[in-house]
């Protein structure tokens, strides 16, 4: 298996000179501790340790056929708590159970400053808090026992993060919205594939009519779509098609209205770089947070090994008019540099956030753009009266 590696990487690399890395040496090196490797996930560590000699992203290993634990899976709640009393429940899509609290479900429709005083009978105590009672319960129905001698039986959450993120998004433009008095819009693209195409496509069409426009790929963990959204991104708006029965459409269709301003981080990737570093090369708008994380040499997994192991080969490296080859490995830098300290995410602060909003409305009120209005509309004299007889 380690030479079916080896030769992978030996085949797929994206040049044949391994970037100058002797890889036949760095085989052998790792090869001779292979009489030494007693368990799969002792596989595992050589093969990331040899994928290391090349000094590239994307260079993984995963899966196979490892010893499983038993899966004590935990139920959610999607609910933050101050000893049994909900201190926040996450609100996500209602229409959809998997991506919402159960907390928020029609018949429970708890709130906060409720307590919950029991789950199935079993009393909450300090040694024994809400979430200690939940272990093992992913997927099932519990009852929940109130302050008020009602009880409630939800379904618990597999998976919480669906109603988190979007607690999170809706509550960042929730701000925006009401900082900028409806000025600016906000959107969040959590990656770029298949989730973050359609988050773009659920904001944008609506966000893109006001003022401006706060684009956030902080967290971003990449994938293939950057080019696509690039490109609706840096449309220029230079017209309008009115129409007597419908709201006048921009031209080209879907364009911004006014200025963008884009978020990034540490934790944005892959083509999470290559967006954040394209806004700015495109010159799109500014910049704003920390610089990315730096790895942009793409995969195709398609090889898996004899126990159904993935391992990727560095296939597709990226090279700007800018920079060259040197957004690998170091990332791009932001145009405004602004970190969010563990003080602010205690204070519930997103300076970050803060940053972006301000210099899009001062942006706005620099570029100071106007709206056609119908009554500026031309008119045609009429024509003459015919002379009388």
């Amino acid at each position: 298996m380690l030479r079916e590696v080896a030769r992978l990487q030996r085949d797929q690399f994206w040049v044949p000179d391994m970037s100058g890395v002797d890889w036949q040496a760095a085989v052998r090196k790792y090869e001779a501790l292979l009489s030494r490797v007693s368990t799969r996930g002792e596989l595992s560590d050589l093969i990331w340790e040899m994928h290391g000699e090349l000094g590239t992203s994307h260079a993984y290993e995963m899966l196979g056929d490892h010893r499983k634990p038993p899966a004590w899976t935990l139920g959610a709640l999607a609910a933050d708590f101050k000893g049994n009393e909900i201190a926040h429940i996450a609100t996500g899509d209602a229409w959809e159970a998997s991506s919402d609290s159960p907390l928020n479900a029609i018949g429970v429709e708890a709130r906060v400053g409720d307590r919950i005083l029991a789950v199935n009978g079993q009393p909450v105590t300090r040694e024994r808090p809400v979430t200690s009672l939940l272990v093992h319960q992913a997927g099932a129905k519990v009852e929940l026992s109130f302050q008020d001698k009602r009880t409630a039986l939800v379904t618990l959450l597999k998976d919480e993060v669906p109603a988190r993120y979007r607690d999170w998004v809706e509550r960042n433009r929730r701000w925006v919205h009401e900082q900028s008095k409806g000025r600016v819009g906000y959107l969040h693209l959590p990656d770029m594939m298949s989730a973050g195409f359609a988050e773009f496509h659920r904001y944008f069409m609506v966000e893109c009519e006001r003022d401006g426009l706060i684009v956030d790929v902080r967290y971003n963990r990449g994938g293939h779509v950057s080019q696509l959204l690039l490109e609706k991104l840096a449309r220029k708006r230079i017209g309008y098609d009115f129409s007597r029965w419908h709201q006048p459409d921009p031209y080209p269709a879907y364009s911004p209205f006014g200025p963008l301003v884009a978020l990034t981080n540490e934790h944005a990737g892959s083509d999470g770089d290559i967006f954040s570093h394209c806004f700015k090369l495109m010159k799109i708008g500014p910049l704003v947070g920390k610089r990315t994380w730096g790895g942009v040499i793409g995969i195709y997994p398609r090889h898996p090994l004899v126990d159904g192991t993935t391992v990727t080969q560095p296939e597709f490296s990226f090279w700007f008019t800018d920079v060259g080859w040197a957004v690998e490995n170091y990332g791009t830098d932001p145009d405004i540099d602004v970190d969010n300290a563990p003080q602010d995410y205690v204070a519930g602060r997103d300076r970050q956030l803060e940053t972006a909003l301000g210099i899009a409305l001062k942006r706005i009120d620099e570029e100071k753009r106007t709206r056609p209005e119908i009554k500026d509309r031309p008119r045609l004299a009429p024509p003459p009266l015919p002379p009388r007889r």
